[in-house]
């Protein structure tokens, strides 16, 4: 009997820092989540296709009904930019219900028991929102196209505008994720957010000027975080002068995210 060759190791790997194979895996779980999310909007299309007939109503609604009304020269151009805000941050209403619906499915409790990121289940829904929002803004840039809108303000600003748009929304989405998770279900969850977002976008300069508003409403109206988004995008796409409001609406959503994330992990952390 012939002996049996020596066993031999491997040589050891190199030594790897703690931080970067837990990067990694952060990187990796929140792909994996928003992934799941990506793929529970193609297999059902029904509902993304709803999400986009609103703002298309609301572009044909004020620039064929209510347009001849208000008082703005050219005010397609003046509307698209403001919808386009609107609609990135409805667009973010989606991270409430999603997350409500999966606390309410158990799947939270799952996803806790699991080893994977804190963060994986909340940031992937948000990510996942978030390239949802960039596809809703290409179809309602096209459908502004079609009705008249016409951005003088050149390609790179539109791009920025843009990026704009979803940066913003993203910070608001995070405290969309946290009345997600406090609501009991989904119908409550989406009840919730409208008491939030109806004073936000239409006591803003999305749809009218801000000095068109009663005086009283008309401090809330300019400073609030939302009118500060739709001055900086119109400004950026039409090429028009927005004085600050770029820097201030960057800085209403790093002010969100800083806010934001620490109590909607907080909340996800004590969701049962």
């Amino acid at each position: 009997m012939s002996a049996s060759p020596p066993l031999t190791t491997a040589p050891p790997s190199p030594p790897r820092s703690s931080a970067e194979p837990s990067l990694r895996w952060v990187v990796s779980d929140v792909w994996t989540m928003g992934r799941r999310n990506i793929l529970a909007i193609v297999r059902i299309p029904v509902s993304f296709v709803f999400t986009l007939i609103q703002p298309i109503m609301f572009v044909l609604l004020f620039r064929y009904v209510f347009g001849g009304a208000i008082n703005v020269p050219n005010y397609v151009n003046f509307l698209i930019p403001g919808i386009l805000v609107q609609t990135t941050i409805f667009g973010a209403i989606g991270t409430t219900i999603g997350l409500a619906e999966d606390l309410q499915r158990g799947l939270i409790e799952r996803f806790r028991a699991l080893p994977m990121a804190r963060m994986a289940v909340l940031a992937g829904r948000t990510v996942s929102d978030l390239i949802r929002n960039v596809v809703v803004i290409l179809v309602i840039t096209g459908v502004g196209f079609l009705v008249g809108f016409r951005p003088h303000g050149g390609f790179i600003p539109y791009v920025e505008a843009g990026l704009l748009m979803l940066f913003f929304a993203y910070a608001l989405s995070w405290g969309f994720a946290y009345v997600g998770l406090a609501a009991p279900n989904s119908e409550t969850a989406q009840a919730m957010t409208f008491p939030i977002i109806f004073p936000l976008t239409f006591a803003s300069s999305i749809f009218v000027p801000v000095p068109s508003m009663p005086s009283w409403l008309q401090p809330f109206a300019r400073n609030q975080p939302v009118s500060q988004a739709a001055d900086a995008v119109r400004g950026l796409m039409l090429g028009v002068a927005h004085g600050q409001s770029v820097w201030i609406a960057v800085v209403w959503g790093i002010g969100a995210l800083a806010l934001l994330v620490p109590l909607a992990t907080l909340r996800y952390r004590r969701a049962t």
